[in-house]
């Protein structure tokens, strides 16, 4: 939850662009530098009921909620994959940057260059040290698994001119099938889009957003990537004996 804490920091700093590596934390309403006292996770916020002590204005939901989830994944991270060090090590540090994207996406409406392009690096890095073994989930054709769903994207893009996803995401994708290689990429890539269809619809239904408006993928992709990693063989199988072995 402390890296959730620092994450949230971190959201907030790249799109004021400031620097996160030095400065203390402040109120982003009032400006007045925060005590320690008021930057435990999840704690501060249940103590201070939500609001600044100083401005007394609203804190965002948005910082215990990361906060927690960050503290899940990490858990979740390392019950599943504590057999292989290496693989948990970097799923840790991974996590972070696709909580980074899901929030920045979800509030700006764009996949930030300065966080997509070193998160693929250092996928890239990571299959290089793994080689071509195949460890929960990551398989030998990751690489192939990667440009062919990037290229998917990059088409959907041209097709719709920009207009039902953009750059961004093809970059996204391209880390998740890095990250998940094949096939979990494709139950990756199935959950977002159902999940995707179903919260869209949900918000014409309730008149939050027209057929024309415009939603960020990159929150479902993410959730999917990280739905498919946990889970991604089990679900697999049950869709293998639910509709193709009937």
């Amino acid at each position: 939850m402390v890296f959730g804490s620092f994450l949230n920091c971190l959201v907030y700093r790249l799109e004021a662009k400031k620097s996160f590596l030095k400065g203390r934390s402040f109120c982003p309403r009032c400006q007045h530098l925060l005590s320690w006292r008021e930057l435990l996770p999840v704690l501060s916020f249940i103590l201070l009921r939500g609001k600044c002590r100083y401005c007394r204005k609203p804190i965002s939901l948005q910082y215990p909620l990361v906060e927690l989830a960050v503290g899940l994944l990490f858990v979740l991270i390392v019950f599943y994959f504590s057999f292989d060090f290496l693989f948990s090590f970097f799923y840790l540090i991974f996590s972070c940057f696709l909580i980074v994207i899901f929030v920045y996406d979800l509030k700006h409406y764009i996949i930030p260059d300065r966080v997509i392009y070193p998160a693929i690096v250092l996928a890239l890095l990571y299959q290089v040290i793994e080689g071509t073994g195949s460890v929960a989930g990551i398989g030998q054709y990751s690489v192939l698994s990667a440009v062919g769903v990037a290229a998917f994207f990059l088409a959907i893009v041209l097709v719709s001119r920009g207009r039902w996803m953009g750059a961004g995401d093809i970059k996204l994708a391209f880390l998740m099938g890095l990250l998940l290689g094949w096939p979990d990429i494709l139950v990756a890539l199935f959950l977002a889009f159902f999940i995707g269809a179903i919260v869209g619809l949900g918000l014409m239904v309730s008149g939050q957003k027209g057929l024309k408006s415009e939603i960020p993928f990159g929150p479902f992709l993410v959730t999917g990537t990280f739905l498919a990693l946990f889970w991604g063989n089990e679900l697999l199988n049950w869709y293998q004996a639910f509709f193709l072995l009937k």
